[in-house]
C-alpha cells in the first residue's frame, strides 16, 4: 500500500499543477538523507525551521517599533506568521505546493538582525569590507552553516533557493518561492501601518485615497484585496504577480509608508543608537573571539572573526543584544557579601 509520505506524494499529483513543485521531484539536499516514512521532504523542512533556535529567537527580534509598549504589536515572529498564511492560501488557490511554500515563508527571515532593518544597516556597514550583510543571504547562512552547531538543517533545494531569494533579484525559481516574496510584502505594508496608526503615528484616514478606493479602507479588505487580485492574476497567465491598477494602488501605499513610518523621526528616533550598540558588541567579539558562544568558534578559525562575530551579533534578540552590550559596558554596581 506504500508509506504515509508516499500516499501523500501521489495525492500531490492531483493537487499540484504541473507549475508546482511535488515533493517527489524536489532536487534533494545539500547531503542525500533516506526519505521519511510520514513527511514529504518539505513537510520535514517546514518541522526543522519550526524547530530551530533561529525560528524561536524571532519572537524577540523587532519588525518595526523598537521595544513598543503594549502587546499588540508585531515582531518579527508574527510577521513570519502572517507571510506564511498568506502565501499559503494563494498557493492552495493556484494549485501550487503548501508545504514548500510554508517552508520557505517560515525561513525567509531567521537571518535577519535584532532592532529589525536598523540593525541590518548597521551590520550591513561593520561588514562593509567583506561585502556587507544581507538579511537574506544571513537565512540562508542559518539554514546551511549557523544551525544545529554548524551542520545546519540540510534543506530541500527548493526551500534554500526560495529563502535567499524572498527579496533580491533574480525571481525564486519556483512559483511557490515567487508567492512568498510577494507574500512578504503583503504583509508587511498591511501590518506595519497597522501598528503604526496604533502607536498613534498614523490615523486611518491619512491613507491615500487611490489606497483605500482601490484596496479598501480596512486592514483586512486590503489584504484581501490584493491576495485576490494575485490569485486571479495567476490562474489566468500563471505569473505571480498583481494587476496594474492593484500594483499601482500597493506602489503608492508602500511609497506612503516609508516617507511616514519608515523615515518619521519619532518612529525612528532611537535607531541611531544601534548602530553604537551593535558596533561595540561586533568590535568587541572580533577582538575577544573566545568570548562568543563556543558554536561560532568553528568560524572564527575558518571564515575569521568579523564573520563570526556577525553571525552571532545577527543572531541576538533585541533584549539579549542589549543585556551583551551592558554587560561589557556598563559598570556593575560593587557591593561586599
Amino acid at each position: 500500500m506504500g508509506s504515509i509520505r508516499e500516499k501523500r506524494e501521489a495525492l500531490e499529483r492531483l493537487i499540484v499543477s504541473e507549475a508546482g513543485v511535488r515533493a517527489e521531484d524536489s532536487a534533494g539536499r545539500l547531503r542525500p538523507e533516506e526519505e521519511d516514512g510520514v513527511r514529504t521532504c518539505f513537510q520535514r523542512d517546514i518541522d526543522r525551521i519550526t524547530h530551530s533556535k533561529a525560528f524561536r529567537r524571532l519572537k524577540q527580534k523587532t519588525q518595526v517599533f523598537l521595544e513598543p509598549e503594549g502587546d499588540h504589536y508585531r515582531t518579527r515572529l508574527t510577521h513570519t506568521l502572517e507571510v506564511t498564511r498568506i502565501a499559503r492560501t494563494i498557493a492552495r488557490a493556484l494549485s501550487l505546493n503548501e508545504d514548500l511554500t510554508e517552508a520557505i515563508g517560515l525561513g525567509h527571515d531567521l537571518g535577519h538582525t535584532p532592532f529589525g532593518h536598523a540593525g541590518e544597516r548597521a551590520l550591513n556597514e561593520l561588514l562593509a569590507d567583506l561585502g556587507g550583510f544581507r538579511h537574506y543571504e544571513q537565512s540562508l547562512r542559518v539554514v546551511d552553516k549557523i544551525e544545529k552547531d554548524g551542520r545546519g538543517l540540510n534543506l530541500t533545494m527548493e526551500t534554500r533557493d526560495g529563502i535567499l531569494r524572498h527579496t533580491c533579484d533574480p525571481l525564486a525559481a519556483t512559483l511557490e518561492g515567487q508567492v512568498v516574496r510577494l507574500s512578504d510584502k503583503i504583509a508587511y505594508i498591511n501590518h506595519d501601518v497597522d501598528d503604526a496608526i496604533r502607536s498613534g503615528t498614523l490615523r486611518g484616514e491619512d491613507i491615500p485615497e487611490t489606497v483605500r478606493e482601490v484596496l479598501g479602507k480596512r486592514h483586512s479588505t486590503r489584504i484581501n484585496t490584493i491576495v485576490e487580485d494575485v490569485i486571479a492574476q495567476g490562474a489566468d497567465s500563471g505569473v505571480i504577480r498583481m494587476s496594474e491598477s492593484v500594483a499601482e494602488a500597493v506602489d503608492v501605499f508602500s511609497d506612503f509608508l516609508y516617507e511616514r513610518v519608515y523615515k518619521n523621526p519619532v518612529v525612528k528616533g532611537e535607531e541611531k543608537k544601534v548602530l553604537g550598540l551593535l558596533s561595540g558588541i561586533f568590535d568587541y567579539f572580533v577582538k575577544n573571539p573566545a568570548k562568543m558562544s563556543a558554536e561560532y568558534l568553528e568560524t572564527v578559525y575558518t571564515e575569521g572573526p568579523e564573520r563570526a562575530a556577525a553571525d552571532y551579533v545577527a543572531g541576538m534578540t533585541d533584549p539579549y543584544a542589549i543585556e551583551i552590550h551592558n554587560s561589557i559596558f556598563v559598570p556593575m554596581a560593587w557591593t561586599v557579601k
